[in-house]
């Protein structure tokens, strides 16, 4: 197959803007298929760019007027915008469009979610809603008068005067485009305030529908922590006002931090005990701060360029990574973020969809809203702070917002400021933004006498258009233990700049454990000869939490290898070691809790690819089971402990004690249903006051056949509560045995309350479906024929939900020669589709490639 002839931008071509805007009117007349927006817009030549001519973004757009300084004119029109004769002196340009919100089912720009009028204008959305320069660079104060019957009418900055059906806000500080917000409709608000260091008074507002104001109370006192949070730790204050949250039931992505109008997902920001469990209510709070702390690492300070993405994302994702480690542990704070970035960016990087933390070309940029943009970029800051020391770090933000408030940033400035502030030569260490791939870190010892050497060597494998590697700056953190497991040399951070390097510890006189990338201190893979006995020396002496979990998933993985190889039990070592391990009082719940997870099967099948073995999905589901019945085999008198004592009293708390223990107790009770039967899962879901519990007994009758009833029963009782509902799709979905996973989700997708236009249902069901390995890869291809019929629906109508499930079949190369054939002859199917969008077949030209 041939791919498609495709625009490719490049960040080599950047050139600035030939006009800048001074100001930005905007008068929206709402109409659900006739919004008439008119625009006045202050421009005037840039005198730092070299010229050009005078084009505006716009799509989808019908011009009815245009006039530059009052006199009408007739601008030139494509599909991707306009140009126009202009003066060569500041002008003002003023035009009125007509847009149809009703039928934008693309979810971009200005559209509709259940009778309300939202907008999601990142990345290239505001095209969609009048002509502009559509890019972050452009930077200007907006004015926004709404017009229309909605009781609620909302925009960014601060309200300046309302009416009856109409209402004016104003937004004092430059933004681009992608940042603006509208919402109208019949909306309830869940009020507090909020008094800053400087004594201001901002007035706060979560709204929703008017059913769900009930189950705003935790998102609003998330957003006060995180603004409190963001003052003691950064230093930074809110600037306006007010500060509106609006959640929305139809959008593609998570949350979105318009100056003033953060809009988000309805399900990362409601929530009760009742509806939520401890994972959304952790999702939602590190959600929350993520949005509020881009106000000034993203809208204050944006990006030049969408190629400058990490710039604004790993940042950000950096702070609420600090911020969830302040409200909830650090430690298994930590663990979580690894075992996401391995999950989902890992996989990345090693195959045809890698690409650096900063791109240097796209098609389309939201297929780079990506785990490497996102979870590698904050990866970087991590290491970056490692290297600079916390007082350098927070130096250099000082730094950093001090001289490029109100820029449109990039990676050159961020590094620039590093380095003035704490006199760091970071020229190496930028190759972490230009560089894909994940780098092998190699650790070697030798003890000689008195002196301990550990010699590391790193190398990273080619990558799509990246075939040469250069060394990159990895710091490196690394501690050493007795052989009593008493710690003899505390945590140190090593600088391996070279291909290899050789670091000698003296003094010691007897050979010590060496405890190697301690806190997962660099996004690396990590290759050091461990015998099962060391590993398990590390699981019950490590001082480091993240390694003493790594050594446990080292044993497991171990484990978990040889059965699918060569068929043998589980290793009776491992099974005592994680007995004592998980029995081990003085342990966070939380730790035991991660400790009982095993390496997912997704995990195991990259592991055998990269030893040189080809993977069989169904090997790997037969072993994890047999792996999971041994343990509960082994430990059943440990879990039936665990399961009692960590059942807390008293009134559901959202707190991290709290999630803690019932964490722990539901990891038990997923393996005592696999040898005590369904009583006492069937208890806990009769007697469940909250969400997580009761959907912890659901999933583990589910897992072992006992779940119709119960299924039905929770389907009678939430059928009208729509993230519920989500809960209760994937959950099947997740849990169907690999040979009954095509026909579950054709079950799944014919229930009346399946909503395929509905980002989070289909996610909920397809994208759970993806998930499922073994189902997903059965080898006939069914798995693979069904998903790809559905992304031919769904295409035409939402291009970036698409696209975004095209990733599935990223993972290609692992597989054997039939299923290799029957993933490429779905994606060709996929391909061939007439009118593809540009979003899906950039996605399918990139794996095909």
């Amino acid at each position: 197959m041939s791919p498609r002839q495709q625009t490719v931008i490049h960040l080599a071509d950047y050139t600035p803007p030939a006009y800048l805007v001074d100001r930005v009117e905007l008068v929206f007349r709402l109409d659900p298929r006739a919004t008439r927006v008119v625009s006045r817009v202050g421009f005037r030549p840039n005198p730092d760019s070299a010229g050009g001519p005078f084009f505006l973004h716009g799509e989808e757009l019908k011009l009815i007027s245009a006039r530059i300084d009052g006199e009408a004119v007739s601008p030139e029109l494509t599909d991707r915008g306009l140009t126009c004769d202009v003066p060569d002196a500041p002008f003002v340009w003023e035009a009125e469009v007509e847009i149809a919100p009703a039928d934008n089912t693309a979810l971009e720009g200005l559209y509709m979610s259940n009778g309300m009028y939202c907008t999601q204008c990142e990345a290239e959305g505001f095209r969609r809603i009048t002509y502009y320069p559509d890019r972050p660079d452009v930077m200007a104060p907006f004015f926004v008068r709404l017009e229309g019957d909605a009781p609620v009418l909302l925009s960014n900055g601060n309200p300046v005067s309302s009416g009856e059906g109409w209402a004016e806000w104003d937004d004092p500080w430059p933004k681009p485009a992608y940042l603006f917000a509208l919402v109208a409709g019949e909306l309830a608000a869940h009020s507090d305030s909020f008094v800053t260091k400087s004594g201001r008074q901002v007035a706060l507002n979560i709204w929703v529908r008017p059913e769900d104001r009930g189950k705003c109370a935790f998102g609003m006192d998330a957003l006060k922590r995180s603004m409190r949070w963001d003052e003691d730790v950064y230093g930074r204050e809110y600037d306006l006002d007010i500060f509106n949250i609006v959640a929305v039931d139809d959008f593609n992505a998570g949350a979105m931090e318009n100056k003033g109008l953060n809009i988000f997902n309805s399900a990362l920001v409601l929530c009760s005990p009742e509806t939520a469990t401890d994972g959304d209510f952790e999702r939602i709070e590190g959600v929350i701060a993520h949005e509020y702390f881009h106000n000034w690492t993203g809208n204050r300070i944006t990006c030049r360029d969408w190629f400058q993405l990490c710039l604004k994302e790993g940042l950000t994702v950096f702070r609420d990574q600090q911020f969830t480690g302040d409200m909830r542990g650090h430690s298994v704070k930590r663990i979580r973020d690894a075992l996401e970035l391995r999950a989902y960016q890992f996989r990345e990087d090693a195959g045809p969809l890698a690409h650096p933390v900063r791109p240097e070309s796209f098609v389309e940029i939201n297929n780079f809203y990506t785990a490497t943009v996102y979870e590698k970029g904050a990866e970087v800051i991590g290491m970056l702070r490692r290297i600079v020391g916390g007082e350098g770090y927070e130096k250099a933000l000082d730094l950093y917002f001090e001289r490029h408030d109100g820029d449109a940033a990039t990676i050159e400035d961020w590094l620039q400021v590093f380095e003035d502030a704490t006199g760091e030569d970071l020229s190496q260490f930028a190759l972490w933004y230009s560089q894909a791939g994940t780098p092998r870190l190699s650790a070697r010892e030798d003890h000689d006498g008195d002196t301990f050497r550990l010699t590391l060597s790193q190398e990273t494998s080619p990558t799509p258009g990246q075939p040469e590697k250069s060394p990159l700056h990895i710091p490196v953190a690394v501690g050493l233990l007795g052989q009593n497991g008493d710690e003899v040399v505390p945590t140190r951070i090593l600088t391996l700049k070279e291909a290899e390097q050789t670091f000698e510890f003296t003094g010691l006189p007897t050979r010590p454990v060496a405890s190697v990338l301690r806190g997962f201190s660099a996004p690396v893979i990590l290759d050091q000869p461990r015998s099962a006995r060391e590993s398990a020396f590390l699981l019950a002496h490590d001082t480091d939490p993240f390694n003493a979990w790594e050594a446990g998933r080292r044993l497991a993985e171990d484990v978990l290898t040889d059965m699918i190889l060569d068929g043998s039990d589980a290793s009776r070592d491992f099974l005592d070691a994680l007995d004592r391990a998980i029995s081990d009082p003085d342990r966070d719940p939380a730790f035991r809790a991660l400790l009982l997870d095993l390496p997912s099967e997704d995990d195991m099948a990259k592991r055998l690819f990269e030893a040189g073995t080809t993977p069989d999905p169904d090997l790997i589901h037969a072993s994890h089971d047999a792996l999971a019945h041994a343990i509960a085999e082994r430990s059943g008198a440990t879990l039936a402990r665990l399961h009692t004592d960590h059942q807390l009293p008293g009134p559901f708390s959202p707190d991290a004690r709290a999630a803690g223990n019932r964490a722990l107790a539901n990891a038990a009770l997923r393996y005592l249903v696999l040898t005590e039967g369904p009583d006492r899962a069937q208890a806990q879901f009769e007697t469940a006051d909250n969400m997580t519990q009761s959907l912890a007994a659901l999933g583990a009758l589910v897992r072992i056949g006992k779940g119709n009833d119960p299924l039905a029963r929770f389907e009678a009782r939430w059928k009208t509560d729509r993230l519920v509902m989500n809960k209760w799709f994937g959950l099947q979905v997740s849990l169907a045995p690999p040979a009954e996973a095509v026909e579950k989700v054709q079950k799944l997708t014919a229930h009346p309350l399946f909503d395929w236009t509905n980002p989070n249902r289909f996610r909920s069901v397809l994208g759970a479906f993806a998930m499922n390995q073994a189902g997903f890869h059965r080898a006939d291809g069914a798995g693979y024929d069904l998903l790809i019929d559905w992304l031919i629906r769904l295409d035409p109508r939402n291009p970036q939900v698409a696209a975004r499930s095209v990733a599935a079949f990223q993972t290609i190369s692992r597989w054997d020669d039939g299923r290799k054939k029957l993933m490429r002859q779905s994606l060709e199917r996929l391909s061939s589709q007439t009118g593809l969008s540009a979003d899906t077949a950039e996605m399918v030209n990139r794996i095909l490639s």
